[in-house]
């Protein structure tokens, strides 16, 4: 091989060589873009991730978001301002009977499947008209939403009538629906709408299962226990009339059966 030859197979080979080095050059800093731009896109996930965790740790709850309504859906048979005035009985009746309750509360249960058939007897008599107050304390406790829910789902009930209201009410509080108070089962409108199922006058109502499920009353569920939240009452069932507390003779606490509750009413009646 001659000199001239040996020289030009060495400058080509320099020259690949070159070409070589500058392709996987090229090819190294393109891969360190992409490693950039990969760990960029990362970061912003993460960060958006955060940011949307954070937007929607802070996000009011539906409750919240519906408690500073201002166009309240009030149900029917109701007064007042938003609605929460309550009365049930014969506008002759000259004694109003107010009753306070958290849907959630076991007392109240008790009290329901003890006295509540003679409270049903006294109003549909005229004796007296019941005023019923919600409340939903309950559920603040124990971070549940089964007070609202059932609260609602009763302006559901009282927007067909005043009877399916005082009903369903009874159902909700009956031996066999009303759950333990740990157990947040008023919170499913299925299982509000099993219990609706045993009064005859919410059974297959279709108005009654829509506004269950759309929640139409839950801005006046919230209302009503505002208006529970402003009355001074702190537990529940709490009894009055003309606002005297209705209590068990001898006791600060609510007549409990048949006996101690006709004794109370009939004091309270006679001022």
């Amino acid at each position: 091989m001659s000199a001239r030859n040996s020289q030009a197979n060495k400058a080509a080979a320099r020259e690949r060589l070159r070409q070589e080095r500058e392709r996987q050059a090229k090819k190294d800093k393109t891969r360190r873009q992409l490693i950039v731009i990969g760990s960029t896109i990362v970061v912003l996930a993460i960060a958006g991730g955060i940011g949307y965790a954070v937007m929607q740790a802070n996000k009011p709850g539906h409750w919240e978001s519906v408690k500073d309504e201002k166009n309240v859906a009030a149900p029917k048979n109701t007064q007042g301002e938003n609605g929460t005035t309550v009365v049930i009985g014969k506008p002759a009746a000259k004694k109003t009977l107010e009753l306070y309750e958290d849907s959630r509360c076991p007392v109240c249960a008790t009290f329901e499947q003890s006295v509540g058939a003679t409270v049903k007897k006294d109003v549909d008599a005229g004796k007296y008209k019941i005023k019923y107050v919600g409340a939903t304390f309950i559920d603040n406790a124990g971070q549940g939403q089964g007070s609202k829910n059932a609260l609602s789902a009763l302006g559901a009930a009282l927007n067909v009538s005043p009877e399916a209201f005082m009903e369903y009410k009874a159902a909700l509080y009956s031996a066999k629906y009303h759950p333990e108070e740990s157990d947040d089962k008023f919170a499913k409108d299925s299982y509000l709408l099993e219990v609706a199922d045993s009064v005859t006058t919410l059974k297959n109502n279709a108005e009654f299962k829509k506004n269950v499920e759309d929640g139409t009353f839950d801005a006046w569920a919230m209302k009503m226990s505002a208006a529970f939240d402003d009355s001074g009452v702190t537990g529940t069932p709490t009894l009055k009339m003309d606002g005297k507390k209705v209590t068990a003779d001898g006791t600060e606490n609510p007549p409990m059966t048949v006996e101690q509750f006709n004794a109370a009413v009939d004091k309270a009646i006679k001022g």
